[in-house]
């Protein structure tokens, strides 16, 4: 997977191969534009440089720059975590020509680079430009020879740039990326143009004009290039993701805050580490340029930005504060780029804690605000809910909270006004989700969530269950029912169906009615609503009916092995390698399991053969699987792990297995393994079979990550390999015991023997006439002997020329028939190197031979060629080298 790392340095190194001038990013309070809150694209730095008020030393500029919007005309704070795209924190990529390149050179520019160095494909790609840049239009029609529909001419200032009313503006042209049919949307300029199909990764302005107070324009005398492509939009796409968050670096963020709350970072809390992700880097990043939280202005911005992050962190259950600890992470994934941010990492972290520390202050100083309220209204009066939504808005005052308070009181909230405000507030959000694609799939479940309920999951006990149909939905509208040959996506009430959570794959398996059936291909989740994907195979199945649910139990049961087996592994790990052990993402499929845990150096052989015997014993004691339902407090107080993954709410599953020999560290009593899981796993850990531990390899940085098999995979996993090693001892013919010390053996003698034929070839290629008596030639000064050999390949003739110099100065030239090609070396002893180099020589040699080039020391040089019909012409060109030295 190509990281975004790699993707802003191929960026950046690509356009300094084109002249350009790698510039640092700015820092987020721009130097030269007060009327700017936050630095928010590429060309804030540049700004004067359009202008041509400022002249730098040069004319080509390319940045990565790091940009923020939370504030004023682009604020998208409320959007982030519920979309796909917005941030408050992104980084702009991008090229600007100050007078140098234009429109030809910008196009190129960009095509090339993302066709070639991106190598993203030709026809997944379309453009915009200005309806009126005809110019624009025929260098697009000419570098991708594009039918004209795939260059869409666009009439509305979409595609033209303005820095203000007044000023340099121009036309723009924008590259579109099409996800394919699969995504609902058309192309830009058509009526569904704001659907997911089409995303627009980079835009090119080309500024050619100045605007006047009387709207009249003309054309600039130093015509520019100013151009933006989002790092995270175009590392989605190239690591073949359709959301941001999906990206290697949020990613990265989203585990450290599931890790450091305990939750599951995909679950239907997952938005609340979205949030935590990208505000921790616009927090961390704005401290870091030395904005402060404070109650005005940017502080003011920064400190509604970190309040919000920490009111997600405190829905997650967090009692402690969460933020500051992730900074490490981020620094991890970007302080290289960013110098900045690993200085100030100190005053991050101090800040961001103390911030939270007070979170608690602010929640206390919310219901003394609440009571101040409450003196103005009625004794039988509900609290507006105006007022309400000021409290959430402004302080970070939840909902709920304020509705406890206001139960001890006798009193209630007005939600209905809360929700027209909260409706006004999250408008662009709600529209983003009732586009379509992978947002408009969200707006779906939580709107089923709303009307339905969330699934009750049956799987625990059972692997069937009957359950009722409460939607069917066909390419991603709902559809009252489905015919054979479907592919659909199926809601009930009540599911046996695991989802895939926490590591472990959903379940598969079969729905059935009265009227037809549906092969249940995978099972996922949203906002607690189960969704089985399905393809119906007969008849037909539809909403309201009674629906049979079956497990493939088969199936089911090799994931609940390996889930178990994984518990097992985690332990076992800690035992042999240390408490330091914690787990940093797993897989549990039908087939195997793998395993992330954080270790900073590879597991030895004996290490690996420890935790899969002690695995193995757990196994072998056969103890029951036992699960029980406590709170998240009342679990940690047992000493039970969070495993990597999970959700928790304010009940947990704990799961407990194996006994251990004697009360050792770690869990509570005589238990081995003690975890909170949501997974299914088997009822006694006889069921797992057996373990085989296959391989211990680097996942990232302090990251090892371990595959392993189970059960009946396993056994035929070890009996094929007992069936390699049978066929090795049997051509052998020794007993598979002792067949590695033969193999050994055979090593050794072929060494042996290689060694000795080396030699024999040498001493035959002597004695044929390499090292004869005849005297050398004298060219030049320089003594010269040249010599035609067979039976020797092109490795042995270096240790030829040493053994003839051992008795001889000046140059030696050896050719040799090596088989169907030919060979050459040239040696110079010490006494003549400075005159004639053997490297010259071998560079003349090898074109009389069929070949090219060739090289090495002055002293000795190999080269060779196609054969050695022409070697006396090979030898005279050596001849002739040694002459005019």
């Amino acid at each position: 997977m190509t990281s975004l790392a790699d993707i802003r340095s191929t960026f950046l190194n690509y356009f300094e191969r084109n002249g350009h001038t790698i510039v640092p990013s700015s820092p987020l309070v721009p130097r030269n534009d007060p009327t700017l809150m936050f630095v928010n694209s590429g060309m804030v730095q540049f700004k004067n440089c359009f202008t041509g008020v400022e002249k730098r030393d040069y004319t080509r500029a390319t940045t990565s720059q790091k940009c923020v919007r939370a504030g004023g005309k682009h604020n998208d704070l409320d959007n982030v975590g519920y979309t796909a795209r917005h941030h408050t924190f992104f980084e702009m990529l991008g090229n600007f020509s100050f007078g140098d390149y234009f429109k030809e050179g910008a196009i190129n520019y960009a095509w090339e680079l993302l066709t070639k160095d991106f190598d993203i494909p030709k026809d997944k790609l379309l453009v915009t430009v200005y309806h009126t840049d005809d110019e624009a239009f025929d260098i697009w029609k000419k570098v991708t020879g594009f039918e004209d529909h795939r260059i869409i001419r666009i009439p509305t200032m979409d595609n033209f740039w303005q820095m203000g009313p007044t000023g340099p503006c121009g036309p723009c042209t924008e590259i579109f990326f099409d996800h394919g049919e699969h995504i609902a949307g058309g192309p830009p300029g058509s009526p569904d143009e704001d659907g997911d199909r089409f995303i627009e990764i980079w835009n090119n302005v080309f500024m050619q004009n100045e605007q006047f107070e009387d709207g009249s324009m003309v054309e600039l005398d130093m015509q520019s290039i100013d151009t933006g492509m989002g790092l995270e939009r175009i590392g989605a796409l190239l690591q073949g993701k359709h959301d941001n968050y999906d990206t290697d670096l949020m990613r990265a963020l989203i585990e450290a805050s599931a890790h450091a709350t305990s939750t599951d970072a995909d679950g239907a809390k997952n938005v609340h580490h979205r949030v935590i992700a990208d505000h921790l880097r616009s927090t961390s990043f704005l401290i870091a340029d030395g904005v402060m939280p404070s109650n005005e202005g940017r502080g003011y911005v920064l400190r509604r930005i970190m309040r919000r992050a920490m009111r997600h962190a405190h829905l997650l259950g967090a009692q402690d504060p969460v933020m500051y600890r992730l900074v490490p992470e981020l620094v991890k994934q970007m302080g290289a780029a960013y110098p900045e941010l690993v200085l100030a990492q100190p005053m991050i972290q101090e800040t961001l804690e103390a911030e939270e520390t007070r979170f608690k202050q602010t929640l206390d100083r919310g219901l003394k605000l609440l009571d101040e309220e409450l003196t103005g209204l009625p004794s039988d009066a509900n609290l507006p809910g105006e007022t309400a939504f000021k409290l959430y808005d402004t302080y970070g005052f939840p909902l709920d909270l304020t509705q406890d308070a206001l139960r001890e009181k006798g009193r209630a909230v007005d939600v209905d006004g809360f929700d027209a405000a909260m409706a006004e507030q999250k408008a662009k959000a709600r529209a983003a989700w009732a586009g379509s694609g992978e947002t408009a799939n969200s707006q779906i479940w939580f709107e089923i969530a709303e009307e339905h309920g969330t699934t009750e999951f049956l799987g625990y006990d059972s692997e069937k269950a009957e359950g009722q149909i409460l939607t069917v939905l066909k390419d991603g509208a709902a559809t009252a029912e489905a015919k054979a040959g479907d592919t659909v996506q199926i809601v009930v009430n009540q599911t046996p169906f695991y989802a895939e959570s926490g590591g472990q794959v959903g379940d598969s398996g079969t729905i059935g009615t009265d009227t037809g059936s549906a092969k249940i291909t995978d099972t996922k989740k949203v906002a607690g609503v189960f969704i089985h994907f399905a393809e119906v195979t007969e008849g037909t199945v539809g909403k309201g009916q009674a629906a049979r649910l079956n497990v493939d139990s088969t199936r089911r049961g090799f994931i609940r092995a390996n889930h178990s087996a994984t518990h097992l592994l985690n332990e076992a790990l800690r035992e042999v390698l240390g408490d330091h052990i914690a787990q940093r993402g797993s897989l549990n499929a039908p087939d195997r399991l793998r395993f992330d845990f954080s270790h900073n150096k590879a597991m030895s052989g004996d290490e690996i053969a420890k935790v899969e015997s002690e695995v193995n014993a757990m196994i072998r004691q056969n103890t029951k699987v036992e699960t029980r339902i406590m709170t998240p407090d009342e679990a940690r107080g047992l000493g039970a792990q969070a495993l990597f993954g999970e959700k928790y709410g304010d009940e947990v599953r704990v799961v407990s297995m194996g006994r251990k020999a004697k009360s050792g560290k770690g869990t509570s009593g005589d238990v081995y393994s003690l975890e909170l899981c949501g997974g299914t796993h088997v009822i006694s850990t006889g069921d797992i079979g057996a373990f085989v531990l296959l391989s211990d390899g680097a996942s990232s940085a302090g990251v090892r990550r371990v595959e392993a098999l189970t059960g009946q995979v396993a056994i035929d996993y070890l009996k094929e390999q007992e069936g390699r090693l049978n066929a090795v001892a049997a051509v052998l013919k020794a007993p598979a015991n002792e067949a590695a010390d033969r193999v050994k053996a055979l090593m050794d003698e072929r060494k042996q023997l290689a060694n000795e034929v080396a030699q024999l070839r040498r001493e035959l290629a002597m004695s044929g006439g390499a090292k004869a008596e005849e005297p050398a030639k004298e060219i030049n000064g320089v003594a010269f002997k040249a010599q035609v050999l067979s039976g020797v390949t092109g490795k042995d003739l270096p240790g030829i020329i040493d053994e003839m110099k051992s008795d001889f100065s000046g140059v030696i030239l050896l050719i040799a028939d090596a088989g169907d090609k030919a060979a050459v070396a040239c040696g110079v002893t010490d006494d003549v190197k400075g005159k004639v180099s053997a490297a010259d020589i071998v560079r003349a040699v090898t074109p009389e031979l069929g070949g090219k080039g060739g090289g090495g020391r002055p002293d000795m040089a190999q080269g060779g060629g196609a054969s050695t019909e022409n070697a006396e012409a090979a030898i005279k060109a050596a001849e002739a080298v040694i002459a005019g030295a």
